[in-house]
């Protein structure tokens, strides 16, 4: 395997010795957004079924919000009383699959929560999946096609679709097939895009425990990481961003931590891309999304439900807590997604439905979640 140029600078006994960032997070503050869940998106499933553990929300635009939902759920007839719009108002909890039906795992809906398009056409990709099933969306910045990308952990493979749903256009991994090589997964999480077309992959929660570079067309080109106790080792690569500076953050949901990565081969030398560990920013409770922008660093964290804001330095510098009653709550914040105007879209994968936050009256600009950081 050409893994040299990927891993060289950061095997280097220097690197290693650089310790984590071990701090408390600070006090959680009031929220910055308005929930709008009542007045905003109703299940669109027939009559008998609801929304499913939803994992992962991308918006393109204000038109076209993609979401993926891991089935849907089939309610209990008589309906509960307490039952209003989503499994979790019941008191279930649909993360592994309770009252589970592989229908409507993909689709689009815009800024209104009113529903486009349902690609109801790919379901046969996951039905009768035996575990949690896809994981994440994405859509690459650099992409005039603006093609989505599926992670499907259960199924140890990635999908690439056109944007209009019509077509599969790549397909990464062999389905249900599990490896360590050149062209398998095991349980893989997530992809980033680099400036020059080079994709990221996280594999990711199995047994890998590495990142994978691939070239546009998918084809291998190295890989960096690996399992293990030291501070640069990974229990898990859950997910993925690029930030200022040609800094990679990945996300350790199982050591609870986001661990920093910076790149050191010029863009256009056959070295590229090289990462070398920097540090690690620890102090997390069970983190599970993390978005970059151009000045601080925002995780979706658990324990209780909350989203964590960090400087790129690793500081926490402010946090607030999710709703967990009511009509707002949430179980967990499993993926965010931000528009133009600053709305935070999330994406509950154990209540089970999308949400919508919209910035508060007049609060102060720096703790809204601004567009992720896109290098140029």
């Amino acid at each position: 395997m050409k893994k040299a140029s990927c891993v060289a600078a950061w095997l280097m006994a220097g690197t290693l010795a650089i310790p984590a960032i071990g701090q408390e997070l600070v006090e959680a503050g009031p929220s910055p957004y308005d929930f709008i869940t009542e007045s905003w998106m109703k299940p669109f499933a027939p009559e008998g079924f609801t929304f499913g553990g939803t994992s992962s929300i991308v918006v393109e635009s204000d038109d076209r919000i993609f979401v993926l939902q891991r089935g849907e759920t089939e309610l209990p007839n008589p309906l509960p009383a307490d039952y209003t719009t989503f499994a979790g108002s019941m008191g279930w909890n649909v993360l592994r699959g309770r009252g589970r039906v592989w229908n409507n795992i993909l689709y689009v809906i815009n800024s209104e929560g009113e529903v486009q398009e349902v690609w109801d056409h790919w379901d046969h990709l996951f039905t009768g999946t035996d575990g949690p099933g896809p994981h994440k969306l994405r859509i690459s910045p650099y992409d005039p096609e603006k093609r989505l990308w599926l992670v499907d952990e259960t199924g140890h493979i990635i999908y690439v679709f056109s944007n209009d749903g019509d077509k599969l256009l790549m397909t990464l991994g062999e389905k249900n097939v599990s490896a360590k090589d050149e062209t398998h997964y095991d349980l893989p999480q997530d992809v980033a895009f680099l400036p020059d077309g080079k994709i990221l992959v996280a594999d990711g929660l199995g047994a890998n425990k590495r990142i994978v570079v691939r070239g546009p067309d998918g084809h291998y080109i190295s890989e960096f990481g690996e399992g293990g106790d030291e501070p640069h080792q990974f229990a898990s690569v859950h997910s993925l961003a690029l930030g200022p500076n040609e800094h990679l953050y990945a996300l350790d949901r199982d050591k609870k931590d986001v661990k920093v990565f910076k790149q050191t081969a010029a863009r256009n030398s056959a070295a590229y891309p090289t990462f070398e560990y920097v540090k690690t920013w620890t102090g997390l409770g069970l983190p599970l999304d993390i978005t970059v922008t151009e000045s601080a660093a925002w995780v979706t964290d658990l324990q209780p439900p909350k989203v964590v804001k960090f400087d790129l330095e690793g500081n926490s510098t402010y946090v607030f807590n999710l709703p967990v009653e009511g009509p707002d709550m949430w179980i967990e914040m499993h993926s965010l997604s931000i528009d133009q105007h600053g709305n935070l879209y999330g994406a509950d994968n154990q209540a089970g439905r999308p949400q919508k936050l919209v910035p508060k009256e007049g609060v102060d600009p720096s703790l809204i979640i601004g567009r992720p950081y896109v290098p140029r």
